[in-house]
């Protein structure tokens, strides 16, 4: 059994050295050391041997298995090295060409329209001012005229952090902030944008959104300057031929309010199912501030007045895009956001 031991050492050496692939190195492996192998098959004779010749030719199996399975490890390496040599003889690398340049993301395009709408408002002499998006009750509601048992207190509606304190659901507790910081009775032009926070969410609402408001206060400030102001921000934003119309309306912190229109972006004011076949279309809501407002902040509604808006930036960038879903701005979906 020495002799075969040996010979079929010998037998399975030259055929390693013979190989030339990782497929053969297998079958050697598998004809050799396997379950089914030449090896195992010479371990089932050992039984038939003395007790004196089972140590020694035992040890021998053990010589014959460790310089096979080291033999076979040598040759995997030798392989591989030699494949990787023969690839990278094959490759050509221009070593001077430059590298791949790392892939530049861009603005998002309610990033794209906010700052359009601040360069417009800013050119108009307004100054920005900011607050925080996690709100007391007082400067969300109260502030604005908005008495304990409005409906817009609704938890429903609102996104309540604890009786006190909520997730602001307009960026107006901002100018009540900036007014109350004023000297009594000063002049102010701000705007203040920002994200807030509703309970809403389908094609035309989401849970988070922004707005920009704006707040003048000063002497003898008229209906006329808002109407003016918003009339220079629309055409500015959606050009000169786009008309203008202001509708009344109610809002708790203006008296008197309006609603302000555009003629239809999609039809230019013909009629569609943009418009509704109206042809205009709702983009912010404005009017004068309503006295309560200028009182609790430390004005005087005798000596001054003043005028203030406000807008969704979510559905000015719709509009200006020509977008139809307020979803697709927060799906992170790269299709989308490269066409802006």
């Amino acid at each position: 059994m020495e002799q075969q031991l040996n010979d079929l050492r010998q037998t399975a050496m030259a055929e390693l050295q013979d190989a030339s692939d990782m497929e053969k190195l297998t079958e050697i492996r598998v004809k050799y050391l396997g379950k089914k192998g030449s090896l195992t098959s010479l371990l089932k004779g050992l039984g038939s041997l003395s007790p004196e010749e089972r140590p020694r030719v035992g040890q021998l199996v053990n010589v014959v298995r460790a310089a096979m399975e080291e033999a076979l490890t040598a040759k995997t390496e030798a392989i591989k090295e030699a494949a990787l040599e023969k690839r990278l003889a094959s490759e050509k690398i221009d070593v001077t060409l430059p590298g791949r340049k790392a892939a530049i993301g861009h603005k998002h395009p309610v990033t794209l329209t906010m700052n359009r709408i601040k360069e417009i408002f800013m050119r108009m002499g307004f100054s920005i001012e900011e607050g925080p998006e996690i709100e007391q009750d007082y400067f969300n509601f109260e502030a604005m005229n908005l008495p304990k048992d409005h409906p817009a207190r609704d938890m429903q509606d609102s996104f309540y952090i604890t009786e006190e304190f909520l997730l602001r659901t307009h960026t107006s507790p901002v100018q009540a902030r900036t007014m109350q910081k004023t000297e009594p009775n000063q002049p102010i032009r701000i705007i203040s944008p920002g994200k807030v926070f509703r309970r809403d969410y389908d094609a035309t609402h989401s849970p988070m959104f922004h707005q920009v408001e704006g707040l003048v206060v000063d002497k003898n400030v008229s209906f006329s300057d808002l109407k003016g102001t918003l009339e220079m921000f629309v055409h500015e934003m959606f050009g000169d031929n786009v008309g203008v119309r202001l509708r009344p309306s109610f809002f708790p912190f203006t008296e008197p309010s309006a609603e302000v229109d555009i003629s239809c972006v999609m039809c230019h004011g013909q009629g569609c199912r943009v418009c509704s076949g109206t042809g205009w279309l709702e983009i912010l809501g404005s009017g004068m501030v309503h006295p309560h407002v200028l009182e609790m902040s430390g004005y005087d509604p005798n000596k001054v007045s003043g005028f203030a808006f406000g807008m969704g930036v979510e559905r000015i960038a719709m509009l200006v895009y020509g977008i139809d879903d307020l979803r697709l701005f927060y799906e992170n979906d790269l299709r989308f956001l490269r066409q802006f």
